[in-house]
């Protein structure tokens, strides 16, 4: 008959010896690579890659600045001055005033603002530019007139009196911006009917427009009837 032994179940299972050498052994590899790192890879390289030790790195950097400036200083000290080099222009450009047929006139208001025509062929709005409008009174005849130039340009995109029949309307329930209407705008050239749409940063600045646009209402109205 078979007799089954089984092992206790607290036993545990015997090392060999060379199963112990062997660990010994890897452990040691281990150890002397890890030596040899150390001992072969200078700070230099380590500093490269953002390691080695904080004051080791700052002294290294110390170091190497001093050659730089040094030689930086010697640099300076041995360059010679830029001589002063003239040239005459080849070609004399007088000077040429500018008139803007302003020159006569005061300033009485002045807004940065964007300002639209109406056209009437295609029935929608066009934009005419953005710019300063301004309101300009002659300094003889104390006549009123709006007119507004585009930027950079400055190309005339408004220029009218301020008659009395013109009225001021707010434009499609806007509180910034103002319609009107003139028949004789001259910003083109020639005479022509407009309708003239101007719309402000703020309704504060639109009714400031508004009250400029009105007190030169009455005031031209005044000189055209005294005339």
């Amino acid at each position: 008959t078979d007799t089954n032994i089984e092992a206790p179940q607290d036993s545990k299972p015997v090392e060999s010896a060379g199963e112990e050498k062997e660990e010994t052994k890897t452990e040691s590899a281990a150890e002397t690579v890890k030596n040899i790192t150390t001992s072969i890879v200078p700070d230099s390289v380590l500093s490269m890659f953002g390691g080695g030790s904080k004051p080791d790195r700052e002294e290294k950097e110390v170091e190497d600045d001093e050659p730089k400036a040094k030689a930086k200083k010697e640099d300076d000290e041995d360059a010679p001055e830029s001589p002063d080099v003239h040239f005459e222009p080849l070609v004399n450009l007088e000077k040429v005033e500018v008139r803007t047929n302003e020159e006569s006139e005061e300033t009485v208001f002045k807004m940065r603002a964007k300002l639209f025509k109406f056209d009437r062929d295609g029935r929608e709005w066009k934009e005419r530019g953005t710019g300063d409008v301004k309101l300009l009174k002659h300094k003889e005849s104390k006549k009123v007139r709006l007119v507004m130039r585009r930027d950079k340009t400055h190309k005339v995109c408004a220029n009218h009196y301020i008659v009395p029949d013109m009225k001021l309307s707010p434009n499609v329930g806007s509180d910034r911006s103002w319609v009107w209407n003139t028949s004789a705008d001259v910003s083109e050239g020639d005479p022509e009917a407009q309708t003239l749409a101007i719309r402000f940063a703020n309704s504060d600045n639109a009714n400031l427009f508004k009250d400029a646009f009105l007190k030169a209402q009455k005031e031209n109205e005044e000189v055209f009837n005294a005339a």
